[in-house]
């Protein structure tokens, strides 16, 4: 009787520590990290501890990862690279490549004014294609480079520059719309923010589709039946009160600029770079992606991500000095100690 009860005894305690192991398991799978914060303002470091270079970017996802190309402004105003990074959750990064680099010479050469990459996949042809501002010191070669890549983020070919249509062309951006056409947004200084078609393989501009009113810093989502452009208007490196307008055909007609930021706001001190749609399996976020721009160390310039309130063709945004996206919900929230009613004007 001593040894079934001993055995007995023994197995309650085998049990209960298989029970206890088991909710400790539980309790450290509820308790996982969660995703960083985006904290819109502050120094974003890479997972190798640099600061990320990818000023004026964009966005595009492939499978389940998002790649962020932008400026490596390492030189200033002048070129020195565009750079790769990637994340799953959109607040860690980690850097893959610099996808062109500086050359001995012509429109990558040292003293020369590359901006705004954006990158679209076609589907067609299996390439990615990068499109640029590219210029000199002056601003007054104003044309746009193209350059592509079988991987999105390897070593792009650079295949040269041109005047779209022949106008002048200086910040850009790109869209591609469900049914694979894309398109070309380009600061035309003479006539207007224009919005051009690009032939079936992107690497050329076929035909004008829009020209709105002399804006910069285009970059354009649809939501719905509704295309939204934000954009800036030029004041340089300074900020000012961004903008948007919305249509039903990329064609028009347009609906007069409005401000989605508090006005006076500057758009919290920052400049549109590209909007990115987060779709998940609860939603989609419609993410801001700004520069607030540092003239005198551009590399330092900060980056300002936030969440876009999107209802019908109203577009408005809040301050957070703190926020969380869980990028397969597609979902927001804020971080516990934000400030969601400060609006940052800091003095340039």
């Amino acid at each position: 009787m001593k040894n079934v009860l001993s055995s007995r005894t023994a197995g309650s305690c085998i049990l209960a520590t298989l029970i206890a192991c088991g909710a400790a398991s539980s309790n450290n799978l509820q308790q996982a990290p969660a995703t960083p914060p985006i904290s819109p303002g502050t120094q974003w470091l890479a997972t190798n501890g640099s600061s990320i270079q990818a000023h004026g970017g964009g966005m595009i996802k492939v499978g389940t990862t998002y790649y962020w190309i932008g400026e490596n402004k390492t030189n200033g105003a002048t070129f020195y690279a565009n750079s790769c990074y990637s994340s799953t959750d959109l607040a860690t990064w980690t850097f893959v490549n610099n996808t062109l680099t500086m050359q001995a010479s012509g429109d990558l050469g040292p003293n020369r004014i590359v901006e705004r990459p954006k990158i679209v996949y076609n589907s067609s042809t299996q390439t990615y294609v990068m499109y640029m501002h590219i210029d000199n010191k002056s601003y007054s070669e104003a044309k746009v480079g193209v350059a592509t890549s079988p991987t999105v983020c390897g070593n792009y070919t650079y295949l040269g520059s041109f005047q779209p249509l022949g106008f002048q062309s200086r910040d850009i951006g790109l869209f591609q719309d469900a049914d694979g056409s894309a398109y070309l947004l380009s600061e035309d200084r003479v006539n207007g923010l224009r919005i051009d078609a690009l032939s079936a393989d992107y690497l050329s501009v076929t035909k004008a589709v829009a020209v709105l009113l002399d804006m910069e810093a285009p970059a354009m989502v649809k939501v719905g039946p509704a295309y939204f452009i934000f954009c800036s208007h030029l004041s340089g490196w300074k900020t000012n009160d961004n903008q948007y307008a919305t249509a039903s055909s990329l064609a028009g007609p347009w609906t007069a600029l409005a401000d989605f930021a508090p006005a006076g706001s500057d758009t919290f001190n920052s400049q549109t770079a590209y909007v990115l749609p987060v779709s998940g399996n609860a939603g989609t976020t419609y993410i801001y992606m700004g520069d607030r721009w540092v003239p005198d160390n551009l590399a330092t310039s900060p980056y300002i991500w936030l969440p876009l309130t999107i209802s019908g063709t109203s577009a408005t945004m809040s301050w957070q000095s703190q926020w969380s996206i869980n990028a397969a919900a597609g979902t927001w929230s804020t971080v516990s100690g934000s400030q969601p009613q400060a609006s940052p004007k800091l003095s340039r």
